[in-house]
């Protein structure tokens, strides 16, 4: 269980919330409906990033969080893009935390792994800021195992630590049960995967040709081509039918149900959407239904690839 908690010291959630479309598909009032809903399921993780819509996500989020700031745990991101120095990592997030109207924020993430600037460069940075009290929580997104390890070891140096990342992780997406899953259990490091619904691919939303990312985002579209995970994503519907469940409420809690007890981010762009995987906040998955849900797709091969062995 992650050890991270809100200012009031309120327990972190077991699932997250992301804003991405707060300001994108998302105006105002859709926006505060589902940070409503997410609130009601008992979620008080809440997760942007400096890039998102321009802004506008990080500035929706912190008129809606006011109220309740010291119960929740706000986490934002910066250093997207490569060659980003430690002078505008400050100057991104000085950025951030004004429109989040917020002079701390709970969890500052890099990223992404910068090939250009030296990693040793940017901690550096966030520690001063850290030690300055404009946040209270180290995070890496997007980072390979050995990544994650490098910026712990040159943390350590300074008395810190990398406390939570933050992978794509979902029933068609396992690589993070290689190396990244495994470290968190060893490190004590908390994990909140982002994708749960595998860009809206385990929803079966597209098994009846409808439109969405897949459809209308190249990425997401050469991301989730294979026809193994399509098929896994059949499996999950018949499942989910004969149980009575929605597809996105099984594929939510199956993340969730990992031992290494992921905190699954959740995301939609209207709140009738977001309800099936709200869902998944309450839904008991035992041992038995986890092994059917995982046997839909392959288990990827041991980071020492002896297959022969596991």
């Amino acid at each position: 269980m992650s050890m991270l908690t809100s200012p009031d010291g309120s327990a972190i959630s077991r699932f997250a919330f992301g804003t991405m479309q707060f300001g994108g598909k998302a105006d105002a009032r859709a926006s505060g409906a589902m940070f409503e809903a997410a609130i009601g399921a008992g979620i008080n993780h809440f997760d942007t990033a400096h890039l998102y819509t321009n802004g506008a996500s990080e500035e929706f989020l912190g008129q809606l969080a006011a109220p309740l700031r010291d119960h929740l745990v706000i986490a934002t991101k910066v250093g997207y893009r490569d060659g980003t120095s430690s002078s505008q990592l400050q100057r991104d997030f000085d950025l951030s935390r004004k429109r989040l109207g917020m002079e701390m924020v709970d969890i500052l993430y890099l990223h992404r792994f910068d090939s250009q600037t030296p990693l040793e460069a940017q901690l550096e940075t966030l520690v001063a800021m850290k030690e300055a009290g404009q946040f209270r929580f180290i995070g890496v997104s997007n980072f390979a195992a050995w990544q994650v390890m490098k910026a712990h070891a040159i943390l350590a140096q300074s008395g810190h630590a990398i406390d939570i990342i933050q992978p794509m992780y979902n029933l068609v997406k396992r690589q993070a049960e290689v190396e990244l899953l495994p470290m968190c259990q060893s490190e004590r490091i908390a994990c909140a995967p982002y994708s749960p619904l595998g860009g809206g691919l385990l929803t079966g939303k597209y098994l009846d040709g409808s439109q969405g990312r897949l459809t209308e985002d190249d990425r997401y579209a050469a991301r989730y081509a294979p026809d193994h995970m399509h098929a896994a994503a059949k499996g999950l519907s018949d499942l989910a039918l004969a149980l009575g469940v929605h597809s996105a409420t099984l594929a939510a809690a199956w993340v969730a149900r990992h031992p290494a007890a992921p905190m699954p981010i959740l995301s939609a762009s209207a709140a009738e959407q977001m309800a099936p995987s709200l869902a998944a906040v309450s839904f008991d998955m035992d041992e038995d239904l986890y092994g059917q849900l995982s046997a839909l797709c392959p288990t990827p091969p041991p980071a020492t690839d002896r297959i022969e062995e596991t």
